[in-house]
């Protein structure tokens, strides 16, 4: 790669001056905003490695774990003894789940710096988390995978007198169950451990029974709904349900991923809808996101918040249910829904789709991979992904795959939207967000779909944010965000 350029003196009082403002506008948490600013910035003076390692953690902090990564390695490009684009890097590797490589940059740091508190701190932190992974593997190997379900035994578990909560009764989830959970979550109540268990145990054997595809027939003149990303952000999805109809055989809803992560009511959002599932289960569908991963649940708080709510065994057995989510649904063939989006090679066909084995963690390439993590871009062709996973796909792409597979449009999420959803690429490619004010911090809209069989053309509602009790997103991740100080 060839040298920037000398930088005169001029360009670098104005870059350091445009730095100002972007740190500025990071400091109140509009991230995007600073992203342009370090990029102007970075125009002026491309020789200033604070400024690449400035960028990389906006970008960490909008999820373009990719971009961060590139960032942070060029921060240690422009000047290699830069302490922080080393900080950068390893965050980045984080946050892609790249432990074994996080740590060997944290071990750099710690050597450099042996008395810095900071620096042993995300050290130990970070070999403690690549520890427990290997010790993970090797129990996984001696015990041959066995199931954590197998081990799960209910009969132990009685429920004492003095629970008030929401009761299952013997003839299994009923609609007055789930108004008495949502009432009992809107009060911040907590269901029994056994009826949460007992949930999971159906909804595992439930989704093990599915396909990887599902094919969803709506007739002619029913109403169906879509709905994106709601990520732990409980009081918003009763307010969806508020707006919208309670689900029902006649007001049927798919949810497309990510239920949980960064809002800190994720255990109460994803026993919602899986109570919903067992109760509808042919008029209420739920596609995996890439949040449904063992990974994400450790950085984003889905995994701190189940053991602080219940145990580590039930993280266990999240895991499980979340390995037989379905990976897409094609609604009356014409349609096809996935959180993520296309892929990185033309000619994969809905039979392609039906034939991956999805039990398992999503890889980090092929089929699986892009239908949970890959975004739609504005120019053609494909792209390197700005999360570090999966792809970016281009309007011919959209368009070749519609015409290959005989479909009118694709629905996708995975992305936070000012107006709760998007067209893009000719009316081809949609992205609907249905968390509003995502985080506490972004202003955005949430918004929904509502189609109708006989035509198929979505109508879109978008609304905003509702109160919550004082609980801030992310409130069981910050063990591990903290490393990425």
């Amino acid at each position: 790669m060839a040298e920037p350029e000398n930088v005169c003196e001029e360009a670098q009082v104005e870059s350091d001056k445009i730095k100002a403002e972007a740190n500025e506008q990071f400091k109140s948490e509009r991230y995007d905003k600073a992203i342009e600013l370090y990029s102007k910035a970075i125009e002026l003076n491309p020789k200033n490695a604070v400024l690449y390692a400035n960028r990389s953690i906006s970008y960490l902090r909008t999820e373009c774990f990719g971009y961060a990564l590139t960032d942070a390695s060029k921060a240690i490009e422009v000047d290699k003894n830069y302490l922080k684009g080393y900080y950068r890097r390893a965050s980045a590797y984080m946050a892609l789940g790249k432990y074994k490589l996080a740590l060997k940059d944290y071990e750099g740091i710690h050597k450099r710096r042996p008395n810095d508190k900071d620096a042993k701190l995300k050290y130990s932190e970070c070999k403690k988390i690549v520890q427990q992974i290997a010790f993970q593997k090797a129990i996984a190997v001696e015990e041959n995978r066995k199931s954590v379900a197998d081990s799960i035994d209910l009969e132990s578990m009685p429920v004492e007198e003095k629970y008030t909560g929401p009761r299952i009764s013997e003839s299994g989830i009923d609609l007055k169950f789930m108004k008495d959970l949502m009432k009992c979550y809107k009060g911040q109540g907590k269901l029994h451990r056994r009826y949460a268990f007992q949930i999971l145990l159906e909804i595992l054997q439930y989704f093990s029974n599915q396909p990887t595809l599902v094919d969803v027939t709506v007739p002619d003149e029913n109403k169906f709904t879509v709905c994106g990303d709601i990520h732990g952000q409980f009081y918003d999805l009763v307010n969806i349900f508020e707006i919208n109809g309670l689900p029902s055989q006649e007001n049927p809803y798919l949810f497309n991923g990510d239920f949980v992560d960064r809002g800190s009511f994720s255990v109460e959002c994803i026993f919602t809808l899986f109570g919903f599932k067992l109760l509808y289960p042919n008029h209420f569908f739920m596609s995996r996101g890439n949040h449904e991963s063992e990974n994400m649940n450790k950085m984003y708080g889905f995994e701190g918040e189940v053991k602080a709510k219940y145990s580590a065994v039930m993280c266990e057995l999240f895991t499980e249910v979340y390995n037989w989510l379905p990976l897409c649904h094609c609604i009356n063939s014409k349609v096809l829904v996935m959180h993520g989006g296309l892929f990185s090679k033309d000619d994969i066909k809905l039979d392609d789709i039906r034939a991956v084995d999805r039990c398992r963690q999503p890889p980090e390439e092929g089929i699986m991979c892009e239908l949970l993590w890959s975004d739609p871009q504005p120019m053609y062709g494909r792209s390197p992904s700005k999360r570090g996973v999966g792809c970016q796909f281009g309007p011919d792409v959209t368009r070749r795959f519609l015409e290959s597979n005989k479909l009118q449009y694709i629905i996708r999420s995975h992305e936070v939207k000012d107006e709760g959803y998007e067209v893009t690429h000719d009316g081809k490619c949609i992205t609907v967000f249905s968390a509003p004010n995502y985080c506490d911090t972004m202003g955005n809209k949430g918004a929904f779909i509502n189609i109708k069989g006989n035509d198929l053309t979505p109508k879109f509602t978008t609304y905003e944010a509702v109160p919550h009790p004082n609980v801030k997103p992310m409130a069981y991740a910050n063990s591990l965000l903290s490393l990425f100080g």
